[in-house]
């Protein structure tokens, strides 16, 4: 039987944008949800692209759930302290960022920072800028200050420019410099890309433990003059300073 699409409304949206808008994922990724036949408009399966939907009027769910878009995008920046997951929700009921980030609209944080690393966390339900900051191809900058147990000798310095062999690939950081007036035990490392665990695992490999990681940078932002474990909204200047930095802005 024909399935046949929904009504076209004059404020209509396509319906990767309308699930981007509503914090779903990126357009890519709603894509797939839609072609795998998971959501639903009004009751009815779409699983075309270029279905649009009315924000206002129709009716839109993802496995069963209602998908709520919200027009206005949000763009938040938290200092994360330490001992916070960063997940919406922790089954084991610890501390997450979302503990301190704490306004109604639905947001989800851009990529992850291990439970015990600090600093530098954006929030967004912008799933295309989401998208774009997280995936290893937009070589986004991210820096960070780690403290180690002990000196960083100048041989590991050395290895650590010009790139430490991992399980998953070589790691080679953009910039590695040592924290002058820290004895050694403090490193400046910029990476572009995010790797799971990556900082800790590059120092691991070279036989150091990182007693504290600091995110001091993401994307050129940082949490100057923010308390740890206080956010605060993106300017508008630095809302457009990532979007033309991930391309979705010339």
């Amino acid at each position: 039987m024909e399935r046949k699409d929904p009504r076209v409304h004059p404020q209509a949206v396509r319906l990767n944008r309308f699930l981007a808008m509503a914090g779903v994922g990126s357009r890519r990724k709603n894509d797939d949800l839609i072609r795998s036949g998971v959501v639903r408009v009004n009751g009815k399966v779409v699983d075309e692209l270029g279905v649009q939907v009315n924000p206002y009027k129709d009716r839109v769910t993802v496995n069963g759930k209602i998908v709520n878009a919200e027009e206005r995008h949000l763009y938040i920046l938290l200092n994360k302290p330490k001992d916070a997951i960063t997940t919406l929700s922790d089954e084991r009921g610890r501390d997450t960022v979302m503990k301190y980030v704490s306004i109604h609209q639905r947001i989800y944080p851009v990529g992850r920072l291990d439970r015990n690393t600090t600093g530098v966390l954006l929030f967004t339900n912008d799933g295309d800028l989401a998208h774009a900051l997280a995936h290893p191809s937009g070589e986004i900058e991210r820096m960070y200050r780690v403290t180690l147990e002990r000196q960083l000798e100048e041989k590991d310095l050395k290895r650590l420019r010009a790139g430490v062999k991992l399980d998953d690939g070589v790691a080679k950081p953009k910039e590695a410099d040592i924290i002058q007036g820290s004895k050694r035990t403090k490193v400046l490392v910029t990476l572009a890309e995010g790797r799971n665990r990556e900082v800790r695992r590059i120092f691991e490999a070279l036989g150091y433990d990182v007693k504290q990681l600091d995110r001091v940078a993401f994307a050129g932002l940082t949490p100057l003059g923010l308390p740890r474990g206080d956010w605060r909204f993106l300017t508008r200047d630095e809302v457009r300073h990532l979007r033309r930095l991930t391309g979705l802005e010339s």
